[in-house]
């Protein structure tokens, strides 16, 4: 809500400006090149802005560039350095995208990435390239990067009806709204065609059939204008924010003087409490429609109107509520004089038309008419570059349905105003009699012109207590007693002294002029208190939720604000692990959960005064948070007409917002706190595991040492042979689950450091089938490794161990094979970039449970079958997983074709140094 008459700046918009202004000063700038489709030449464009970046002392990093093979973009890239791409693997093939964590270790100035829209490979951290994007903006790196018209997620359906093709990658229409700088690369269709025809868009086929499809004349004319419009609609917003800026930063300064540009074609309709504005707002909305323009819908709530009949308020607040159903923003503003409210108003908004109603005929003469001109008149005098459009009275107007009134219009209330009114009227009355029998006795004593002060200020206090008609009633009974009994002669309405007639106008003019302006002030006093009580209810609730550390105490905390705040009942609903709102027990009387579900699914308000429901007396609120809806208000406030002041709507979404907040806030403290306690958790036990392993590992050394020469001994008979055998093998199974033991904390330790140097996958094979001998038993093992296998970078202790665990995984769960088929294959095959080595067996493969989970097999004491006889505590594959991770490489899991279970361990490789010569050794020599 606005006010005309205090030029002081709102504490609250100051505190909102602030808080914007710090979260971008810290969050990084986002510019799009924005075309009308591929080849306008929106990389080049990009490209030639980084060179002259770079060139200016900017820090530029290329992410990801498309150059598409062209020619000219790829010798505009050159000097810029270049980000290394991320390898991910899908379906046996490796893709290559942005390298987030890279991009956030270099930090550069300015990071250029290319294809906004474009749909990252499965496995990456985000499933868009956008969201990539938001995460180094609020990293706070300035982004460049480009987008077609066709990917806005409002317009797919648009672009699919016009040109046939449906594009499945999109991009939220809030990124393109949120960013900094929209740079429009644009050509004419023919321009774009004839490098079509060139090739510079598309390869010669390519190029043919893109011709014959997409890229029709018609189809680009289309597409150029939606660009257009869509560029257009991002810069009006800037100017929209810019004039606010200016409007705010020059109250104090003559409105007139800030006239509104014309450059948008906003509208602003003035709504009135008379009969017909619905007709205004109406048209204002049909010409915003033919325009394709804003508008803006405004009530001014001056003292005169303030004291409005309940019936002609409520159709006001009925306009308004229409304003909204028809798409127009609605605001309550507050001063003396409409026309100086409507002005700044219009020139905040930027809007160079104003649509009124047309006044009623009015009646006398035409001096009166030019002493009281109308508001169109009154516009045009103030703002001369202002248009004004009078809308037409029509008798035809449907009537407003009551939008929020009682079922009754209530006769005991209309009742209770009047004797509210006579009371106030019979108040001002004995005012007056009280002062005339006051100053009876001081006749004697003091001359006519103090006793005219004591009747003034009779007057100023009716008008305090009041209000504006008791006071002029006051003003003119004050002078009538003042003639009937101080002036001479008494008792008489005649006056004996012309100039006493004098004294009665002045004493009526001062009157009624004191009462004017003292109930103007009182008007005013009573809009600050009014913003007092909500800036108030706001501080309360923020401070309160600030301390609050448990979800039970947000909800009592935000139940209690908003029934302080408007009365009635309040309700919080939040949702239960299967994101389902929780129901409590005693749910208040005609609260339904149906609907608060419908508006927490949906984040819209349903119920009482909205258009879904509204014949529920509740009124539904979604708790909308940064990441997600947290629960649902529900309000039955003491008066349902305050839920179509708009004012107060905002004082309700705010304070939803605010507990919305704090709702994410502890839930993300509790989960914080969950995973220290899990941290905390995870390090005692690798504390104890790595001291048990310890202590355990020497005698069990010791142990398979002692049953190894028990079982080679020959004073023995075949039974205690047998048995030592037997003691041999368990102790090495209780010292390999005491090493996996070990080896799982220290790798989590982070103790562990990489030996990587060149080595042989043969010899690390071989050597890993060597040690799992003992656990593999009479199982065939066939390997299937080339034998141009170059040398690969690697800790060969720990792949070796790696692989060890493999195949002893595979022993566990491999189901025997008939001989004449091994029962294990350890295969390797190189490609340019890495090393893949797969470990298969011919079991029966993965537990079903784990389809569409293979990860999860990598997860720390997690077995194939949780109730099972095969011996194991889950960690030989987490000790691979840790192991491939710290080498940055892959393991994956999957259900080979034709049976059985094929692990695949994935390591990075560079190409090997090459081999010394003889050559080289005489000349070292």
């Amino acid at each position: 809500m606005a006010s005309t008459t205090d030029s002081r700046p709102d504490p609250d918009a100051l505190l909102a400006q602030l808080q914007e202004a710090q979260a971008t000063q810290q969050r990084g700038k986002l510019r799009i090149y924005f075309g009308a489709n591929a080849g306008v030449g929106k990389t080049y464009a990009m490209l030639s802005a980084a060179q002259r970046a770079q060139r200016a002392g900017q820090q530029v990093l290329v992410g990801v560039v498309e150059t598409h093979g062209r020619k000219d973009t790829m010798e505009l890239q050159a000097g810029l350095q270049v980000l290394p791409l991320q390898e991910v693997a899908y379906r046996g093939q490796v893709l290559l995208e942005l390298d987030i964590d890279a991009a956030l270790a270099a930090k550069p100035d300015v990071l250029l990435v290319d294809e906004l829209a474009h749909s990252n490979a499965p496995g990456s951290r985000h499933p868009k390239r956008w969201q990539d994007v938001q995460e180094l903006l609020d990293a706070g790196i300035d982004v460049w990067t480009a987008l077609n018209v066709q990917h806005l997620e409002s317009l797919n359906g648009t672009v699919g009806a016009i040109t046939g093709v449906r594009v499945n990658e999109t991009v939220p229409d809030t990124v393109l709204d949120g960013a900094d700088e929209i740079v429009l690369v644009d050509v004419t269709a023919d321009e774009l065609l004839a490098r079509l025809k060139a090739g510079k868009v598309y390869i010669p086929q390519q190029a043919e059939r893109a011709s014959q499809n997409f890229f029709r004349k018609g189809n680009l004319i289309a597409l150029r204008e939606i660009a257009l419009r869509r560029t257009a609609e991002h810069v009006g917003d800037d100017v929209r924010s810019y004039r606010q800026h200016l409007v705010q930063t020059s109250r104090q300064q003559n409105a007139a003087d800030q006239p509104a540009w014309n450059t948008s074609g906003a509208l602003l309709v003035c709504v009135g409490p008379h009969a017909g504005a619905e007709h205004a707002v109406r048209t204002a909305a049909r010409l915003a429609g033919q325009l394709n323009v804003r508008w803006h819908a405004a009530y001014v709530e001056t003292p005169t109107l303030q004291r409005l009949a309940a019936q002609d308020r409520d159709r006001t607040l009925a306009v308004l509520k229409l304003a909204e159903e028809l798409g127009g923003s609605t605001t309550v503003l507050t001063g003396d004089d409409i026309a100086s409210a409507l002005l700044q108003h219009a020139q905040t908004l930027n809007c160079a038309t104003v649509v009124l109603g047309r006044p009623a005929q009015r009646s006398g003469s035409s001096v009166w008419r030019l002493l009281r001109p109308t508001l169109t008149r009154q516009l045009a005098n103030m703002a001369p570059t202002l248009d004004v459009v009078e809308v037409g009275f029509t008798d035809s107007v449907r009537k407003l349905g009551q939008a929020i009134r009682r079922e009754v219009e209530d006769a005991p209330e209309a009742a209770t105003r009047q004797r509210e009114t006579w009371l106030r009227y019979g108040k001002a009355v004995a005012a007056c009699l009280f002062t005339t029998v006051l100053t009876q006795p001081l006749l004697p004593w003091f001359d006519l012109a103090n006793i005219v002060m004591l009747f003034l200020l009779g007057v100023v206090l009716v008008a305090v207590k009041l209000g504006r008609g008791p006071a002029s009633l006051a003003a003119v009974l004050s002078v009538a007693s003042f003639d009937f009994f101080h002036v001479q002669p008494r008792l008489s309405f005649a006056v004996s002294d012309a100039q006493y007639l004098v004294t009665f106008a002045v004493m009526l003019v001062v009157g009624l002029l004191i009462g004017q302006l003292t109930a103007n002030l009182r008007f005013s006093a009573n809009v600050a208190a009014s913003r007092e009580r909500r800036a108030q209810a706001l501080f309360e609730l923020t401070r309160d939720l600030s301390a609050a550390l448990q979800t039970e105490q947000v909800v009592e905390l935000g139940e209690a604000a908003v029934r302080r705040t408007f009365g009635g009942d309040a309700k919080m609903l939040l949702p239960d692990a299967r994101d389902q709102l929780a129901l409590p027990t005693d749910l208040p009387p005609g609260l339904d959960g149906s609907i608060a579900d419908w508006a927490f699914h949906n984040g819209q308000h349903a119920g009482l005064a909205t258009s879904t429901l509204p014949s529920n007396p509740w009124h539904y609120v979604p708790l909308k948070a940064p990441m997600r809806v947290r629960g649902v208000l529900a309000l039955q406030p003491a008066q349902a007409r305050w839920l179509l002041i708009p004012e107060q709507v905002q004082q309700l979404e705010t304070l939803a917002r605010q507990i919305a907040i704090a709702l994410e806030r502890v839930h993300y403290v509790e989960v914080a706190q969950s995973a220290v306690v899990q941290m905390e958790s995870e390090r005692l036990r690798n504390t104890l595991l790595a001291a048990m392993s310890h202590d355990v590992r020497t005698p069990l050394t010791a142990l398979v040492g002692q049953a190894e020469t028990l079982a080679a001994s020959s004073t023995l008979s075949a039974e205690q042979k047998t048995s030592a055998q037997a003691i041999s093998h368990e102790a090495r199974e209780l010292s390999a689950l005491v090493g996996n033991l070990l080896e799982m904390a220290r790798l989590e330790s982070g103790q562990v450091e990489l030996r990587q140097e060149w080595q042989s996958t043969e010899e690390v094979v071989g050597g890993a089938i060597r040690a799992a001998r003992h656990a593999l038993g009479a199982l065939q093992v066939r390997t299937d490794l080339p034998a141009d296998l170059p040398l690969v970078e690697f800790d060969a202790g720990l792949i070796e161990r790696v692989l060890v665990n493999l195949l002893e995984n595979a022993a566990k769960y491999g189901v025997a094979t008939p001989p004449e088929r091994p029962a294990i294959v350890v295969s390797a095959q190189v490609r340019s970039d890495a090393l893949e080595i797969r470990v298969r067996d011919f079991g029966a493969g993965l537990p079903p449970s784990s389809r569409g989970k293979e990860a999860d097999l990598f997860e720390k004491f997690t077995r194939g079958k949780n109730e099972s006889s095969t011996r194991g505590v889950g960690l030989g594959l987490a000790i691979c997983k840790a192991v491939v991770d710290a080498h940055k490489g892959r393991i994956s899991a999957r259900n080979a074709d034709g049976g059985g279970a094929e692990f695949t361990i994935t390591l990075p490789r560079r190409a090997p140094p090459p081999a010394p010569t003889e050559t080289d050794d005489i000349d070292e020599t």
